[in-house]
């Protein structure tokens, strides 16, 4: 499963799923930031790897319902194999 960082404060994770020979190549970027208030914001974009993407934007007024909601967020990606028949994979830290 993929873990969550320790500090949620500009914060990127990129995941990708691709199978070629399936014609799978799905994209999923989670980024967290805190706005000017203190709020933890959490932008989401996920769609298929070379088109435009779909999004959301998520803002939490403590740190520990952001990270609750990243870490729902990586259980559903971690549980692609089981849905899509093929993993996420880390692009970056």
């Amino acid at each position: 499963m993929f873990e969550p960082p320790t500090q949620l404060v500009d914060w990127c994770c990129a995941l990708e799923a691709v199978d070629a020979e399936r014609n799978i190549a799905r994209a999923y970027h989670i980024h967290a930031s805190q706005d000017l208030f203190g709020h933890v914001i959490v932008a989401l974009r996920w769609g298929r790897i070379g088109r435009t993407h779909s999004s959301i934007t998520v803002s939490f007024s403590n740190e520990v319902a952001a990270r609750k909601f990243i870490e729902r967020t990586l259980g559903k990606r971690a549980s692609a194999p089981r849905r899509i028949g093929i993993a996420y994979n880390l692009v970056n830290d």
